[in-house]
């Protein structure tokens, strides 16, 4: 309807990540595997970004993999990605193993997990990245069980986006509706009670519509005992016109921050083709800011990647499945 569905693009995490993680130099006996033993991932410095830089995953194996076969400029590329913090979006199957694996590698490298919670009932309306738990009860469990994983250590959550979106421009079906605000009241009550997590609500973006559309559901969502919102998660929109989305939003809903995905906008959004699939896959994008607390108004807690480029938002355009690693596309994002 508005072309916003942008969150598509849920990557399934099957690995658990613990303390191994911090040691980028790891890598197979296997002889056919690229050895990631020089591609040195380190930490931001701190005061630019808390966030945890995961020293393994799809970038990084690129980088090795681009290194292995003399591609140099191609891997110094893909380093744009493989060297910045992104989000690890939980996957259905063991959300307390891989949120206590993800919170454990941040705290030793002293930094903050950057988590995505992307698994209500119903999700994405059936597109994509459609699924989700199977009920209201799995869902719960589900929360407890990431809730559990994460225990005391630091996390920014950004929860569940386009959940409230998709109640108000339509996709969601009525009956669906009472039950996704219990959940995501839920889900906020649970991760906010932990005492070093914050949680972002996702609210749309600047090009679905306005916020006075958004306002209410977010308020019967439970986005005042949220620590605040994100806003363009998986989408385009420049970082200019989501603070100024953000701006007006935040003064429907007591002031509260927000967050921006910065991880694809560079370019702006796609404005050629079906409206409908503009957010999905589009050519000529390019990486955005780098994630940091140092953006540029108050309101603004940080500018982060939500979601992980390169990595696909459907079967669009040429592109994988949702969420799977697509090489070229990123390697365009890293050009811009």
């Amino acid at each position: 309807m508005y072309g916003s569905r942008g969150a598509a693009g849920v990557r399934a995490t099957v690995a658990v990540l613990g303390a191994a993680l911090l040691v980028a130099g790891c890598s197979s006996d296997g002889k056919d595997e690229p050895d990631k033993a020089d591609i040195r991932i380190t930490q931001q410095p701190k005061n630019i970004t808390p966030f945890w830089v995961n020293p393994d995953g799809n970038a990084v194996d690129q980088v090795a993999a681009y290194e292995k076969d003399g591609k140099k400029a191609e891997a110094g590329q893909i380093r744009k990605i493989a060297q910045q913090p992104t989000g690890e979006w939980i996957s259905p199957e063991d959300p307390e193993k891989e949120a206590r694996g993800f919170t454990e590698a941040a705290a030793k490298a002293d930094r903050t997990a950057l988590l995505v919670l992307y698994n209500i009932p119903h999700r994405d309306c059936g597109q994509y990245s459609g699924g989700g738990a199977a009920d209201g009860d799995t869902y719960r469990a589900w929360i407890d069980g990431v809730a559990q994983g994460i225990e005391d250590r630091s996390a920014t959550v950004v929860l569940e986006p386009d959940a409230v979106l998709h109640l108000v421009d339509g996709c969601t079906p009525d009956e669906f509706h009472e039950e996704r605000y219990d959940l995501l009241e839920y889900a906020i009550d649970k991760l906010t009670a932990l005492p070093n997590t914050k949680v972002y609500l996702d609210a749309g973006n600047a090009g679905w519509g306005h916020p006075d559309q958004i306002h209410e559901p977010l308020k019967w969502a439970g986005i005042d005992k949220a620590d605040g919102f994100a806003v363009n998660v998986s989408n385009f929109y420049t970082t200019d016109a989501s603070i100024a989305y953000g701006k007006q939003l935040s003064a429907k809903v007591g002031d509260k921050p927000f967050v921006i995905d910065t991880s694809r906008n560079g370019n702006g959004p796609y404005t050629e083709g079906e409206e409908s699939e503009r957010w999905c896959n589009p050519p000529g994008r390019a990486l955005g800011e780098a994630p940091t607390t140092k953006t540029a108004d108050p309101l603004v807690d940080a500018y982060l990647w939500v979601k992980r480029p390169g990595e696909s938002d459907g079967e669009c355009k040429g592109g994988p499945k949702a969420g799977e690693w697509w090489a070229a596309y990123a390697l365009g994002l890293a050009r811009g």
